[in-house]
């Protein structure tokens, strides 16, 4: 029998997962925009977050930080018999504990890439998470990319180095000649972005593993979507966010100083 995961947003993430995980998992969605969830196939769509949440094993909140405590408070009643998967940046699992009680939450960095199934993912489990619960979750996001278990506190450097990454791989790129990008990741981008990630913490292990995957998934999502890289940067810098705090300083100081400014400013947007 296959596992029941509720999705609550439709936005772009939270339909990229839906998309990539229904032949595999029995998927049911909300979204407060019912437009989003029209004419979907082999995706249920339930009328409200508590709906999906009492038959849903697991959730996975794909929601704006400005719906986050409502659909806390909505699925409260139902979080301790469910996993609670968290999408959120900048919302730790104490965060999302402190408000559902003894819940078994898994926290998940998905990068833009995921969309095409060739994300860089970071997964941590808060407190009361199984480590089942955890490779559960990352069977899910094996769908999305590649997967990384590491520890909470280096949730802001994975968010400074693969979230971020692209969209410092997308602004160094507009100036270049299409012909050019692959030689100018591989000899340039990705080594200096290995270098930046071990400088944010990361094993050179780990720090490989993001730098590569995160580069050949973002050239992969650029070839796709036949976009400019300048339209595709635009999607990754929201306002007030890590990578555009990275892009102020990426001209000038260089790819590690805007890892740098991108794990600041998640430091900053933090909430536990």
């Amino acid at each position: 029998m296959k596992e029941k995961i509720g999705i609550i947003g439709f936005g772009n993430m939270g339909s990229s997962i839906a998309q990539r995980i229904k032949t595999h998992y029995t998927v049911s969605v909300f979204d407060k925009d019912k437009t989003k969830t029209k004419n979907l196939k082999k995706i249920a769509v339930e009328k409200s977050i508590e709906d999906l949440a009492g038959q849903a094993d697991a959730v996975i909140l794909a929601i704006k930080p400005q719906d986050f405590e409502v659909a806390l408070a909505k699925i409260k009643s139902y979080a301790k018999e469910k996993l609670v998967i968290s999408i959120a940046a900048g919302r730790t699992t104490t965060y999302i504990q402190k408000r559902l009680g003894r819940a078994r939450v898994v926290r998940v960095m998905p990068n833009l890439p995921a969309q095409i199934g060739k994300g860089m993912i970071y997964l941590s489990k808060g407190k009361f998470a199984s480590k089942s619960d955890l490779f559960f979750v990352k069977k899910i996001f094996e769908f999305m990319g590649r997967t990384l278990i590491i520890k909470e506190d280096m949730m802001n450097a994975a968010t400074g180095v693969s979230g971020s990454g692209p969209g410092f791989l997308f602004a160094l790129l507009e100036k270049k000649p299409k012909k050019e990008w692959g030689q100018y990741c591989n000899r340039y981008f990705i080594p200096q972005l290995r270098k930046a990630a071990v400088s944010a913490g990361f094993s050179p292990a780990q720090a490989n593993l993001s730098a590569v995957t995160t580069v050949k998934g973002s050239l992969e999502l650029l070839n796709k979507s036949y976009s400019l890289p300048g339209v595709l940067c635009s999607k990754v810098a929201s306002k007030g966010g890590t990578t555009e705090a990275g892009l102020k300083v990426l001209h000038k100081k260089g790819l590690n100083a805007a890892v740098e400014a991108a794990v600041k400013r998640a430091t900053e947007l933090l909430r536990s």
